[in-house]
């Protein structure tokens, strides 16, 4: 059984939370910008220097399951400090850097340990909060999320411009300052006391990172010996005594049925953070710098509105939060595939929809999948929804890369006229369009709000009425 938090620590421990959420996705997204730099310093080619981001992107989503599990059996308290002490251990050794190899051993362990934040920050709720009020806790993750997303560009464009691309590193160190916090107002809890099915990690490790790499890198046989360790884990989880993931997590149809959602929503919600800002590149030619400040309204709007989203899912329900949250996403998609050729203002603006029910989704989404989940199972659960939510946005971004430098001089879409941004608003409206499935097959499942907020136990659903 969990302990409860002190109610007088609760909001205080949501206001941590979302400090430590934003500090380590603003991490995650410095570097993009400096890529260029770097391969130039270097002498590497962009592939090359790419690993900065993509070792970063494939240790967070590994290591996020990974913690999961582990916080099935440690003090979530311990686990956040382990974390937060390695992630400010690579920070340091990153701002001492002199070559690209110590730069991407700091990069790793800076992911090694921030991994732990978004694990950990999803079972907080789950475990701490009650049921009726998770939501609006999930959305001040959210927020956290969506003010480090956009502002990681925008710091990185300002500090580079006038101090060495070092100084990136720094940032996380503050998150040092937490760890009295988190230790003070987490309880001592721990989980069920077991064996950690270490082969099984690995697997499961090797098999999302070759797969991912395959599919950016079009390596079919990076691809091919993924698929190959994804057959061992499977086979291993179904011989192992105390397995890394028990079968019967999969066979809980609805946990089943929210992680294909997840991929399909961040597949297609990738291209607010990743297509968008190619768009303004190419086709308005928008510096580094503006095209983060185009990016920061949308962010704004989606902190400020992320924990009163979260209440509306309290009180109304997931589904009801859902539908508009897939509303927003898919008149921004319209908007960009009909005024792909609009100024950077007009973006910024559109913008602000998509992002706003790109957070709202994420807040239904997991509060969604942790009302299917038994408490013996919410630490890997959550994980594995995290994992596959990274690893969706690793596959999606090179996809989205690869349709970019296609050719179209006509748009599909009789409002859009212009030839040079033809082929974003096609991509654009058929992102629209998948949207439109993607909704009422979640619809199709959970029914109204009221039918989700009072989803019935089931064998291994672990949901309570």
């Amino acid at each position: 059984m969990s302990s409860a938090i002190n109610p007088a620590h609760t909001a205080k421990l949501l206001r941590v939370m979302l400090v430590a959420l934003m500090l380590s996705s603003m991490s995650a997204m410095m570097f993009n910008i400096v890529l260029p730099e770097l391969s130039l310093e270097f002498n590497l080619s962009l592939a090359q220097v790419s690993w900065m981001s993509a070792a970063y992107s494939l240790i967070y989503a590994v290591g996020t399951v990974t913690y999961g599990k582990l916080a099935d059996r440690f003090k979530l308290k311990n686990i956040l400090t382990f974390g937060l002490l390695v992630f400010a251990v690579g920070s340091i050794i990153g701002l001492l850097s002199q070559s690209f190899g110590m730069a991407l051993l700091a990069r790793c362990l800076q992911s090694v340990g921030a991994a732990a934040i978004p694990a950990v920050s999803m079972l907080i709720p789950i475990r701490y909060i009650a049921q009726e009020r998770r939501g609006a806790a999930l959305g001040m993750a959210a927020a956290g999320l969506a003010l480090g997303s956009a502002l990681g560009p925008v710091l990185s464009a300002l500090l580079t411009s006038f101090a060495d691309w070092r100084w990136l590193f720094s940032f996380p160190i503050a998150l040092l300052a937490l760890i009295p916090f988190y230790r003070s107002y987490l309880p001592d809890d721990t989980g069920v006391k077991s064996a950690f099915d270490w082969l099984g990690g690995v697997l499961l490790g090797a098999a999302a990172g070759l797969v991912l790499f395959g599919f950016t890198n079009v390596s079919w046989f990076s691809l091919g010996l993924g698929l190959i360790f994804l057959a061992l884990f499977i086979w291993r989880i179904r011989s192992a005594a105390e397995p890394f993931v028990r079968p019967e997590l999969f066979r809980n149809r609805k946990y089943s049925f929210m992680i294909l959602v997840a991929v399909m929503v961040n597949g297609i919600g990738v291209s607010f953070y990743f297509l968008t800002p190619v768009l303004l590149s190419r086709v308005q030619e928008l510096p580094p710098y503006w095209i983060g400040m185009v990016m920061v309204p949308a962010a704004i709007v989606s902190a400020i509105l992320g924990r009163k989203a979260g209440k509306l899912a309290d009180r109304r329900g997931n589904a009801f939060l859902y539908a508009i949250a897939s509303s927003f996403i898919m008149i921004c998609l319209f908007l960009l595939s009909s005024f792909a050729a609009a100024p950077g203002w007009w973006i910024a603006a559109i913008l602000i929809l998509g992002n706003v029910g790109q957070s709202f989704m994420m807040i239904t989404m997991s509060n969604t999948v942790s009302r299917t989940l038994p408490k013996e199972q919410a630490g890997i659960g959550m994980g594995l929804f995290s994992m596959c939510g990274f690893i969706t946005h690793g596959m999606a971004s090179g996809l989205y890369g690869i349709i970019a430098e296609w050719t179209a001089t006509t748009s599909v879409n009789p409002i859009h006229q212009d030839s040079g941004s033809a082929v974003f608003s096609n991509l654009y409206l058929v992102l629209a369009l998948l949207h439109i499935g993607v909704l009422v097959f979640y619809l199709a499942q959970f029914g109204s709000s009221r039918k989700h907020q009072t989803i019935a136990a089931s064998p291994g659903s672990g949901a309570k009425p």
